[in-house]
């Protein structure tokens, strides 16, 4: 996995694409088919062929005419067994919109923050709904942390634009039904959680009106759903409330023996999907009942024990004139052979014809989109396009092969290939059975193309939201493909072929995981990669920058240099660079010279590398995120790192870690010139008669370690010992909740761990006494050490302790009181132990000074 870099890319291409172009018969218009499906799951490739007992639900579904949208804050918020269900059992168009991509959150599995956990998130949620059927819709609101109330998060979101957002979704996907997550009520629950029920709420109203943010209706009409509820469900296994008693219910806990699994089931896998957060679930069998108390005002909901759906008529007979093609779908339906799918072909295209047919209608392009692939699975029809490279740059040359393959007797022929760079591929090729068309064709990539990279981190974000320019890109979870390619398919009978749209892909096998797929990344030519987003000077020397130089296509040169903040100096002025082989690399490195400290106890600045080539100014790195659970991601930002003089004192330099989740602090502490060592499960269960922990004059337990290593209680004692001894434990935060109630010791007296937090990145913070020698020694602290803080204070705080505990500091968000569980302190024998729910896990991989003089109090505390 390679995780290092968090800045954003500015530029973003999304003009290139691939079409190939397939027909049933003769003499037939092309016809643009777009397929949710595909274009949801770009970056994998080719859609998988479904099973027959899935391809009769999905002839089944054809017949079903209705849309459901689930609304809630964050990636894992949605009601996956209830997706589940309305997809595959009452046969919905089923969405799940999320305000954020749930990039304020904690990593469990690697040490991405910000930004790119966002994107890890946004990607588990497409693995997810690739797994339960449903569709997968984003606003443009950052997930900031934790918010203790709507108001707040609605004031940091600008409410105006992510209800906008919202809208904008609704307004394009036009659901019969909308579904909150939450309460607009909140309670004890998230900020974010009540407001996207708040902003739910609203937006069913407004999205009926031409006079809210009408520049939409230039891409989409008003739509006004029918009903909208709160989905209230039964927590940890407790009864459900009186009151929800007399709710309307569904049992979504059913069985589908086209898949094999109950709806628990499956919705079990899609939640695992959401890894990051440790959200591994257990699949479930069984009745699981859903309740749904209204939103609307003045409601007609169905009676008690109904479901939310009675009373609403979801066939085709909703549909001016649609009868003759709900006859179509039952008699395709009624006579599916398991074994022969593509005799259900002749009534799938009559059907679609009859679809054409029919006047414009909120639901015609979508099922004209899936008949389309129904047809195209039914036939076993194999198309792809894959590229010879997974790269190109700019100006470049693309090798693509399309291929496509009939793997039944339905009489099948492909046209042509066109590839939305502007080329052509005639075939006028019938497809028999078994065997494979196949061209290959070299693609020009305009010059004017930009670098690859998710099209929400394109530009640099506000506090609350990104930035995105282009409105029809809002809500998309991700970016249309880079080269697309559509196969156009006739058929005897049929007015107008079909176009099966698919994304340009690299192929490739991997000699463990077998064959793989990954997207086509437009690249710069030249890439330049820091070592690090953030080079800390604690003192007055000098300290090289190295940046990884790799080339995007053959030949390249040129002259790379830094343009630096001030103060700030570097030598040399500029490398020359010349590389032979697209994908070589070169280090380049400079020495940095950072300025003198005068007034103030720390400056900083962000420098930019930069590269001169053929006349062009070139200044992007290159980023990848790799994980077996989602497809491979690359971003190209900005070559560019935050650099820090502070003034850092410290006593104690050479400490030991034990490693928590996500976690970048070691590499932090290594910055400012403490010597870490990474203690392992041998050295701590080490013999005690030769200490190897005497060495370390302090020890640092990473955050959720005592969540997430099971191991840590059993050294409980020998940590203590340590402390005794005269080291100094400092315990980052962990978590206990009724998720997982933490019981194992920490510290040498007991304390209990609470839910809370100080979300205000900005809030005050007062010393319980001016002479606590944490604030005085060796680092004297003033307020600006708590100055530019990022996404919150700290989390996790301890909630009750023994009295034996000092609480060096106060700080509290607005309305609150005085929470004084930040830090405690105990001395224990010659040594000292530390309990802290600051975040010093965000705070030092950004660069802040003051948190980085702040622990190097902690560590060096008492000596």
């Amino acid at each position: 996995m390679k995780t290092r870099f968090s800045s954003f890319a500015k530029k973003l291409g999304i003009t290139l694409g691939a079409s190939v172009v397939i027909t049933l018969g003769q003499g037939m218009h092309p016809m643009q088919i777009f397929s949710p499906q595909v274009s949801q799951a770009a970056s994998q490739g080719i859609p998988r062929q479904p099973a027959a007992g899935e391809l009769l639900r999905a002839i089944e579904r054809l017949a079903v005419v209705g849309n459901v949208l689930y609304v809630a804050a964050h990636p894992d918020d949605e009601n996956t067994r209830l997706l589940s269900y309305l997809h595959g059992e009452r046969l919905f168009r089923t969405a799940y919109l999320s305000l954020t991509r749930g990039d304020g959150g904690q990593n469990l599995i690697g040490t991405e923050q910000g930004p790119l956990l966002g994107l890890v998130r946004t990607q588990e949620l497409l693995a997810a709904r690739r797994l339960d059927g449903a569709e997968q819709f984003f606003t443009r609101a950052r997930d900031f942390g934790y918010s203790k109330s709507a108001a707040e998060t609605l004031s940091i979101w600008n409410k105006d634009q992510v209800l906008a957002d919202l809208v904008w979704v609704v307004r394009r996907f036009r659901p019969d039904v909308i579904l909150t997550r939450f309460s607009t009520q909140g309670g004890d629950t998230h900020g974010h959680h009540t407001a996207s029920a708040i902003l739910a709420e609203e937006a069913f109203r407004v999205a009926a009106d031409p006079t809210f943010h009408p520049e939409q209706l230039k891409h989409a009409g008003v739509w006004q759903a029918k009903r909208i509820y709160w989905n209230r469900s039964v927590w940890g296994g407790s009864k459900p409330s009186d009151d929800m008693l007399s709710l309307p219910k569904l049992d979504s806990g059913g069985y589908n023996a086209a898949l094999g699994l109950s709806y628990g089931e499956l919705a079990a896998d899609s939640r695992s999907m959401h890894k990051s957060q440790g959200f591994g679930a257990t699949r479930t069998r069984g009745s699981s009942w859903d309740y749904f108390q209204s939103l609307q005002p003045s409601d007609k909901s169905p009676a008690v024990g109904s479901d939310i759906f009675s009373g609403l008529d979801f066939s085709w007979e909703r549909v001016p004139g649609g009868s003759r093609l709900a006859q179509l779908l039952r008699q395709a339906a009624a006579e599916f052979n398991p074994r022969h799918p593509e005799a259900s072909i002749p009534t799938l295209l009559q059907a679609r014809s009859e679809l054409l047919r029919l006047p414009d209608n909120p639901y015609k392009e979508a099922k004209l989109q899936d008949v389309a692939e129904i047809i195209a699975a039914c036939a076993g029809l194999f198309l792809e396009a894959t590229a010879a490279d997974h790269v190109v740059v700019p100006g470049g040359s693309a090798t693509v092969t399309a291929v496509a393959m009939n793997r039944s007797a339905a009489a099948l022929k492909l046209e042509e290939v066109r590839y939305s760079s502007g080329v052509t591929v005639p075939a006028q090729q019938a497809l028999n059975h078994g065997q494979a068309w196949q061209a290959e064709r070299p693609l020009i990539i305009p010059q004017s193309a930009s670098a690859s990279g998710p099209y929400w981190l394109a530009e640099a974000p506000d506090k609350g939201a990104y930035t995105v320019s282009d409105q029809k890109l809002i809500g998309l979870p991700e970016n249309p493909a880079a080269l697309r390619a559509q196969f156009v398919i006739s058929a005897a009978g049929q007015a107008e072929p079909l176009i099966l749209e698919r994304p340009v892909s690299y192929k490739w096998t991997d000699p463990v995981a077998g064959e793989r797929t990954r997207a086509l990344e437009v690249t710069p030519a030249v890439m330049l990669t820091p070592e690090s987003p953030v080079l800390m000077f604690p003192d007055g020397q000098p300290r090289p920058l190295r940046v990884l130089l790799k080339a995007g296509k053959d030949k390249v040169a040129g002259t790379a240099q830094l343009e630096l903040p001030t103060g700030f100096a570097s030598e040399p002025a500029s490398i020359a660079f010349s590389i032979d082989k697209k994908g070589a690399e070169q280090e380049l490195k400079f020495l940095l010279r950072p300025p003198v400290l005068s007034k103030t106890a720390s400056v900083s600045g962000t420098l930019k590398v930069v590269a001169s080539v053929d006349g062009q100014k070139l200044s992007r790195g290159t980023h990848h995120i790799d994980y077996p659970h989602i497809p491979i991601q690359a971003l190209f930002p900005e070559a560019s790192v935050k650099l820090v003089r502070l003034d850092l004192k410290k006593t104690r330099a050479k400490i030991g870690y034990i490693a928590g989740a996500g976690d970048e602090v070691p590499a932090a502490l290594r910055q400012v010139g403490f010597d870490v060592t990474m203690l392992s499960d041998e050295t701590l269960s080490s013999p005690t008669t030769a200490d190897p922990l005497r060495q370390f004059g302090a020890i640092v337990i990473g955050v959720r370690a005592f969540n997430t290593n099971q191991r840590l209680p059993f050294y409980h004692q020998r940590l203590m010992n340590f402390v005794a001894a005269g080291g100094n434990l400092i315990v980052q935060y962990n978590t206990s909740n009724r998720l997982g109630k933490l019981s194992a010791p920490i510290g040498p007296h007991p304390f209990e761990i609470s839910q809370e937090r100080v979300t205000d990145e900005n809030a005050a913070v007062t010393w319980a006494r001016p002479d606590h020698p944490l604030q005085l020694r060796p680092n004297r602290l003033s307020d600006g050490d708590f100055a530019d803080w990022v996404q919150e204070r700290g989390l996790y705080f301890a909630g009750t302790w023994d009295e034996k505990y000092e609480t060096p500091l106060m700080m509290n968000d607005p309305g609150e009181p005085p929470r004084k569980g930040s830090v405690l302190i105990a001395r224990h024998g010659k040594g000292a132990f530390f309990y802290t729910g600051l975040s010093f896990f965000r705070q030092l991989p950004a660069g802040v000074a003051g948190a980085y003089r702040l622990l190097a109090n902690m560590i060096s505390y008492g000596s």
